[in-house]
């Protein structure tokens, strides 16, 4: 059991029942279950780029479909050396089991806190309620929730890719490093999702066009094919057959 539904409403374990409530529990079989068992992935994640790291800003680490990510402020971007580090860290921080705590803060003590830190990136809704955060260790986190009781629940990750995406997604804001990554329950689960990738990375069409010598693609117009002749004849022939089809 990762998380619970309380009156319909994803929170922590720790929640506290305090009325007559409806109560139900999620597992990773539930999208709830994975949302936060991956959200709190991204906690481990920020913590371990700031243990080795301690100027990186840290920007947001949302789950996604199919894992998680999170995008940083660093002098330099991330090199697979680097996610190798990192991946390292992350087990370290696994294996110490860090409790998640939730505690609040007023709007003015989360901007005092954040200040203090140097942290930039962080942003909240003012409206006069207080914030809630979650600490594991060493680390502290804004951050709406749920997630797991422990980091040790997170048995198996990885660091798929680091590639740039800017603050906010306008390319008027900075330029960032997004490192993606995903989590498991299980160790076999993981391998097995590896491994769809990497079958799917076999039939993309960029690898196929270019082996099959169907069409190539330049960097001075990226995302744009240049047939080559073997790829006009096959164009050309689906084109025929739709317009034969079509009459």
């Amino acid at each position: 059991v990762l998380a619970a539904k309380l009156d319909g409403k994803t929170v922590d374990l720790m929640t506290p029942l305090t009325h007559d409530a409806s109560v139900s529990f999620l597992t990773f079989e539930d999208a709830d279950g994975r949302w936060a068992l991956r959200h709190t992935a991204s906690h481990i994640l920020a913590q371990a780029v700031k243990r080795l790291y301690p100027e990186a800003k840290l920007a947001i680490g949302p789950s996604i479909a199919n894992g998680f990510y999170y995008d940083f402020d660093v002098e330099k971007p991330f090199l697979p050396e680097d996610l190798e580090k990192i991946e390292a860290e992350m087990k370290k921080i696994v294996k110490e089991k860090l409790p998640l705590e939730r505690f609040e803060m007023t709007p003015d003590e989360a901007i005092k806190y954040y200040e203090d830190k140097g942290e930039i990136y962080k942003e909240h809704a003012d409206k006069g309620e207080n914030i809630s955060f979650y600490k594991q260790g060493e680390f502290t986190e804004l951050c709406a929730g749920p997630h797991i009781p422990d980091t040790g629940r997170i048995k198996a990750f990885k660091l798929t890719s680091a590639t740039g995406a800017y603050w906010r997604g306008s390319e008027k804001n900075k330029m960032l490093q997004r490192i993606y990554a995903t989590a498991f329950t299980k160790q076999a689960d993981l391998d097995a999702y590896l491994e769809a990738i990497e079958e799917a990375k076999k039939r993309d069409h960029r690898k196929l066009g270019r082996e099959l010598g169907l069409f190539a693609l330049r960097d001075e117009a990226p995302g744009m094919p240049f047939f080559l002749p073997k790829g006009m004849v096959l164009r050309n022939t689906l084109i025929n057959y739709w317009r034969d089809v079509h009459k």
